[in-house]
């Protein structure tokens, strides 16, 4: 594992399908650090939830957080940097991601719903249905204050977006 000259955590962030761990995975990759995706980490009673296609609620998703986020100022406090990706659709999710880190910033990944819609109906993801993404849209808070990639891009220009924003 590569350490950064700058610990910086970036959590690429967005609805399903918009390409958070193909992106996620490049630019971790390009600066040289750690990569994790969200959907590793939900407990098994979220992934059966979802699975079923019923969406999560805020409940569910409080120790799914929690764990990201300790996993994010572990790696930070071993002094290294990490990209998530993670759908982080609420600002109150992002600020439980972010809270107790140095330097923590948002890439989000936006698409027209048309755009989105077409990936996820051309993809198969373990657990997560496609009628999932209708709420998904539903509960997304546009970030304030993020790195905002259009992700109609090729994924190597969405990358430059996040690294050239980065200053890394």
């Amino acid at each position: 594992m590569h350490r950064t000259e700058t610990v910086v955590i970036v959590v690429v962030m967005g609805v399903s399908g918009c390409g958070k761990s193909t992106v996620g995975r490049l630019l971790a990759a390009r600066i040289g650090c750690r990569f994790l995706d969200a959907d590793d980490y939900h407990p098994p009673a979220n992934v059966a939830k979802m699975r079923s296609g019923i969406a999560l609620d805020d409940a569910d998703r409080r120790p799914w957080l929690e764990r990201l986020n300790a996993e994010l100022r572990a790696a930070e406090t071993r002094g290294e940097s990490a990209v998530l990706a993670c759908s982080a659709l609420k600002q109150a999710y992002r600020e439980r991601l972010s809270a107790g880190l140095a330097r923590c910033e948002f890439a989000f990944l936006e698409g027209s719903p048309e755009l989105i819609r077409s990936r996820v109906a051309g993809r198969r993801h373990r657990y997560m249905p496609a009628s999932l993404l209708e709420s998904q849209l539903a509960a997304l808070e546009r970030p304030e204050h993020a790195i905002v990639v259009d992700v109609a891009a090729p994924v190597q220009a969405c990358v430059d977006v996040i690294v050239a924003h980065l200053g890394l």
